[in-house]
């Protein structure tokens, strides 16, 4: 089987494992969502008439088949509570965990770059120390501490950020990015160290090969040999943590999104875990899922941009 073809098989194959594990999962939890919307006056009789209707009354594999039959026709189902098109609610809240995401990596390769490239070049110096102890300092707090000391600092005690809400982009682009600040920043500040000492790993090796030193010797500056001589060569496990790094964001997003009341999918996921609404988590489950591994997918073609050799085949097998 050709190369690209394995590649779409596996990235197929881990699709279905995560979407029946997760639909496994939920029917494992306790409660049932029969009873939530019948509600406390429902009777039995009641109850048998919404699983039915729901097709709750099927057992759990050919709920799945039914499920990943529709999901292929482009259907993910309809809410148990809302009644609303699942695709529609994932779709109306994508935008908001989108733009918290690509905020946060933002911020965090502002950070981890000029650092990384600093440490690397004066390694062993009180800049390079100074850096790893503010890195680790900032990596052994998690997110939801970080945005609750940001909220009392900046939005109560200074006042100089909003806390909470959310405005669309178009509707009042400036408080919108405001409202941004916070949470991308309580996720950059964990994510950025891993960035970081990944480029100052692979840039210390970097910066002993004989064509970084020819480079020296022809007298090019110091900052042209860090950014057009080594910086490139240094990128390829930074794309690659990048890549896996977007798990770890969707999953601080859902906790990020909670405490600054973000309409995000993060908490329309917990929302929908809370309230069983099985269909609803189904689809935020495969949309995640699919989003990381097509990612994963573009940082294995971006080796190619980075390193000619790769597409020729020199690298890597």
């Amino acid at each position: 089987m050709p190369n690209p073809a394995r590649k779409i098989l596996r990235l197929v194959l881990i699709v279905l494992a995560v979407s029946a594990i997760t639909f496994m999962m939920m029917n494992l939890l306790p409660g049932d969502v029969a009873y939530i919307i019948g509600g406390e006056d429902a009777t039995p009789a009641d109850i048998a008439t919404i699983r039915r209707d729901l097709g709750l009354d099927h057992n759990i594999w050919v709920r799945y088949g039914i499920w990943l039959n529709n999901v292929v026709q482009g259907d993910l189902g309809i809410s148990y509570l809302t009644r609303e098109p699942v695709l529609d609610t994932i779709l109306a809240r994508l935008p908001v965990t989108l733009e918290l995401l690509v905020f946060s990596q933002c911020m965090a390769l502002l950070l981890s770059l000029p650092a990384g490239i600093v440490s690397a070049y004066r390694r062993g110096s009180t800049a390079d120390r100074l850096i790893s102890g503010i890195g680790f300092a900032t990596l052994s707090m998690p997110s939801f501490v970080m945005a609750l000391l940001f909220i009392y600092l900046f939005a109560i005690q200074l006042r100089w950020l909003p806390a909470t809400g959310y405005t669309p982009f178009f509707e009042a682009p400036w408080t919108n990015l405001r409202s941004f600040v916070l949470p991308s920043l309580s996720i950059a500040l964990i994510e950025w160290v891993v960035l970081m000492r990944v480029l100052r790993s692979d840039m210390i090796t970097t910066l002993q090969q004989n064509y970084i030193l020819m480079a020296r010797a022809k007298g090019f500056p110091p900052w042209r040999v860090l950014l057009q001589h080594a910086l490139k060569p240094s990128s390829f496990t930074l794309i690659t943590v990048l890549g896996i790094q977007v798990g770890r964001h969707l999953g601080e997003a859902v906790i990020v999104e909670t405490i600054f009341a973000l309409p995000g999918m993060g908490q329309l996921l917990v929302n929908a875990i809370y309230a069983r609404d099985y269909q609803v988590v189904q689809g935020c489950v495969l949309l995640i899922t699919v989003g990381y591994v097509v990612i994963n997918t573009v940082v294995d073609l971006l080796y190619g941009l980075l390193d000619p050799r790769i597409r020729a085949g020199g690298v890597h097998g």
